[in-house]
């Protein structure tokens, strides 16, 4: 018993980062950047594409059934870095971070699984 609170205690203590992430089909190399509060959510997002329930991109679904597991590699890009001395605004700031990488990579079109915003 004593086992099974010290498990629960470490669990409660184990910070959670927040990040953005990136998901690639190195078949054709098309990329989907997300972002999270939870970095450890990313097993969760694998368990959807699995079994067919990634109801978020239906694109990304597609390939990752026509392609396999074994296709598509799960990469963090950035964890986000808290600002302790001054107000801050977790989900602005983790939007402003995905838009940041969004740029860079331009995942749109042949490239990834994005649509350009108008």
């Amino acid at each position: 018993m004593d086992r099974r609170k010290e498990l629960k205690q470490q669990f409660k203590e184990t910070s959670v980062e927040a990040g953005i992430y990136q998901i690639k089909n190195t078949i054709n190399n098309k990329i989907l950047v997300g972002s999270t509060k939870n970095l450890k959510t990313l097993n969760g997002i694998t368990f959807m594409l699995e079994t067919n329930g990634y109801t978020t991109n239906k694109e990304l679904q597609k390939e990752w059934n026509q392609y396999g597991r074994d296709a598509f590699k799960i990469d963090i890009l950035e964890k986000l870095k808290k600002d302790d001395g001054h107000y801050f605004n977790e989900k602005e700031a983790l939007l402003a971070l995905e838009e940041k990488w969004l740029e860079k990579l331009q995942p749109y079109g042949e490239r990834g699984y994005h649509q350009k915003k108008s």
